[in-house]
């Protein structure tokens, strides 16, 4: 019976050399390799926040709706708990939390 190769010598090589390069870097002995440090995702928000942040803010739904580019059902089906905010709107939904200013100059 013959063995299936999934990988080949050569890519296996590849790929073991590139783990020990990311070892050495992680334990810090290397610094010739660029990391990329991503920002983690937001946080959901719940109901409850979305209610009051618009209410912070001083903003009716439609107007809320209308700085966010979504949908006035969209904002009422996240403030009844229907719906959850995509990635991108808990983004801006964090920026008017943290920095409100932003939103009302």
């Amino acid at each position: 019976m013959k063995k299936k190769k999934y990988m080949s010598d050569e890519r296996f090589a590849e790929l073991e050399e590139a783990l020990q390069q990311a070892l050495q870097h992680a334990r810090g002995e290397r610094h010739d390799l660029r990391t990329t440090v991503r920002a983690a995702p937001p946080k959901p928000m719940k109901k409850q926040e979305i209610i009051k942040l618009r209410k912070q803010l001083n903003l009716s739904q439609p107007l809320f709706a209308s700085v966010l580019n979504v949908s006035v059902k969209t904002v009422q089906a996240w403030e009844q708990g229907l719906r959850e905010p995509s990635h991108a709107a808990l983004k801006l939904l964090t920026i008017a939390k943290k920095h409100p200013e932003v939103w009302l100059a």
